[in-house]
């Protein structure tokens, strides 16, 4: 172990050497590494600070070393220095070790991980072009995480297909090795001094994943020399992915031949490859004919949207997202120019709760736009902004109930000091803290930025900024909103409750006195429900249908659940107008009984 001001550096027992970097982790890399055996005693360095903070110098017995932090510059430009036209073997072994030491970094930033595929495969390249091989000539190459074939071809006859196993990568995954045939006519037009191919496979496919992707095989590459493409085949390319686990299909689920597309989006599409299933028990081998050569794995892929739906269900949230956003700007304008100060907290709430709704539908509908300009920072930005006005919005329609329990349940007590001051300090400051939070560790993990939804009909993808990790999202923002959900679902019961007591006592008292109002009970039943509905609406119960459409596509909730939430801060506009009109009556009915001898002596004269 080695230790300084700035430095830590565990030495494993199998060659492996951890880097903290004030507690965060870092990459080491020395000019002799004989110290890092795991038979060492700890020793001592000091450790002088860098003024640019991106590397720190130190000597250890024997050698110098230079200790990295994991942020996207510097590994980037270390990344970058292995990017040469000799860089080999030893260039690959360093590039898996920085992704190695930096694994944290290399799951969270995606143009860390582009980059890593772009030098990997140009190092890949550089393998294949120095193998020398004679015709029909072969060469393993084991780099650890990866392993690689390369074959020098040689036609021997009128064959069609080529077969050839995927490197194994372990002696206990034997089984797993894909099986591959290649097509004959596809190879024929190469040279024969350039006619090499190589076949890699990955130990562990992390770098393959932008999206929370599924892989439930081995991830195999298929390149040829000097990056020459195979694409549209005539003759597809055969695979065979062998005992591929069935343990998390479900029906809503089923396993595809994916490829990766790294030159465009970086994303798993499944165009140009037909899947085909022959099933052993819990197991079952996946054939795949695909008509291009790049990165291929079988994927678990889960219902998605259809294009179709997806464009309705757009232009509704869209629209919604516009009608609301004017309303809520027209309630807010409203109430700075009849806002006196007798103002009912109650409006004062609402139109709170409409002003974080005008933040979200505002932002909601640039986030298409915001994924299609430069620089990222911008996407980064809207997608913050969105989570923050989403978790304000879940915050304001618990204050609702909060200030609806106050006045209806608890009638009496109900007096706080600076109790408007308070509400908004928790209405704006919680999500600005919980957002501020997840800005605030962007070095280690980005959680915003361009998320790409799928149609599950097409290979489209739609493009959007908005939280890019589905752990986070669902950590925060599902049980944020459950705990408020189960709140305000209480306060709602509780509230109908009493609203149908009230009901009850009038209809008694009502039958006392005559009978035969059969029209009016019915008006008073009516303005129940829907005073229960615009409560449903003020405090965000219609948001629980995502719990009744999570896991499945079910059409039905998915268009309840854009038609009204996209249209809340309408229906809360009109909530507020009625609130408002209410209070002006009950003030001129509190100034007409306030001055009743004036009003007397008017009708004398």
């Amino acid at each position: 172990m080695t230790s300084g001001s700035a430095v830590t550096i565990r030495d494993g027992r199998h060659g492996s050497v951890e880097c903290l970097l004030y507690e965060n982790q870092c990459i080491i890399l020395c000019n002799n590494t004989e110290w890092f055996n795991g038979s060492n005693p700890c020793f001592e360095s000091e450790v002088p600070i860098m003024p640019n903070n991106d590397s720190y110098n130190f000597t250890i017995p024997r050698g110098t070393c230079t200790a990295y932090p994991c942020n996207v510059i510097p590994i980037r430009n270390l990344m970058n220095t292995l990017d040469g036209d000799s860089s080999e073997q030893r260039q690959m072994m360093e590039l898996l070790y920085i992704r190695g030491s930096c694994a944290q970094l290399f799951v969270s930033n995606q143009e860390v991980k582009k980059r890593f595929i772009q030098i990997e495969k140009h190092i890949l390249h550089n393998i294949m072009n120095a193998s020398g091989l004679e015709k029909g000539g072969s060469r393993d190459y084991n780099l650890n995480e990866l392993s690689m074939n390369v074959i020098k071809l040689n036609f021997t006859g009128s064959e069609e297909r080529i077969h050839m196993r995927a490197p194994q990568l372990l002696p206990q995954n034997e089984s797993f090795i894909p099986d591959i045939w290649l097509p004959v006519n596809a190879l024929r037009d190469i040279p024969p001094e350039k006619n090499v191919i190589g076949v890699v496979s990955y130990i562990q496919h992390s770098q393959f994943q932008f999206h929370q992707e599924n892989i439930s095989s081995m991830v195999i590459r298929i390149e040829l020399l000097e990056e020459r493409r195979l694409q549209n085949l005539r003759t597809p390319i055969t695979m065979i992915f062998r005992n591929v686990s069935l343990k998390n299909l479900d029906n809503e689920s089923w396993l595809a031949c994916s490829y990766f597309d790294e030159r465009n989006d970086f994303h798993w599409k499944s165009d140009g490859c037909k899947t085909c299933n022959e099933t052993n028990g819990t197991q079952v081998d996946i054939i795949c004919d695909c008509d291009h050569a790049t990165p291929f794995a079988v994927l678990l892929v889960r219902d998605s949207i259809s294009e179709i739906h997806w464009e309705i269900l757009s232009y509704i949230s869209y629209i919604g997202c516009g009608l609301s956003a004017f309303f809520t700007a027209l309630s807010f304008i409203i109430y700075v120019f009849s806002r006196n100060h007798r103002m009912d907290y109650s409006i004062s709430i609402h139109v709170s709760l409409s002003g974080a709704l005008f933040l979200l539908n505002t932002t909601f509908l640039m986030t298409e736009w915001g994924a299609t300009v430069k620089p990222d920072w911008v996407c980064v930005f809207l997608a913050a902004f969105m989570h923050y006005s989403l978790l304000c919005c879940f915050t304001w329609m618990a204050i609702e109930a909060l200030h609806l329990y106050l006045l209806l349940i608890k009638v009496f007590n109900t007096y706080y000091k600076h109790y408007l001051v308070k509400l908004s300090l928790a209405g704006w400051g919680i999500p600005g803290v919980i957002v501020g939070i997840s800005l605030g560790v962007k070095d280690f993990k980005q959680f915003y930025g361009v998320t790409n939804m799928t149609m599950s009909d097409t290979n489209q993808t739609n493009s959007i900024c908005w939280i890019t990790d589905d752990s986070f999202f669902y950590s925060v923002n599902l049980v944020y909103f459950t705990m408020i959900f189960i709140f305000n679902t209480g306060i709602l019961v509780a509230v109908a409750s009493s609203i149908c007591k009230m009901k009850q006592v009038f209809r008694n008292k009502s039958k006392l006195r005559q009978t035969g109002r059969d029209p009016e009970r019915l008006s008073e039943s009516c303005k129940g429900g829907l005073t229960v509905l615009g409560l449903t609406c003020l405090m965000g119960t219609t948001w629980g249908l995502a719990f009744l459409g999570s896991g499945y596509v079910s059409y039905p909730i998915l268009y309840l659940f854009c038609i009204l939430n996209s249209t809340q801060g309408f229906f809360i506009f009109l909530w507020i107008c009625l609130s408002a009109k209410k209070q002006r009556k009950r003030e001129m009915d509190e100034r007409l009984s306030s001055s009743p001898m004036k009003t007397s002596a008017t009708k004398s004269d």
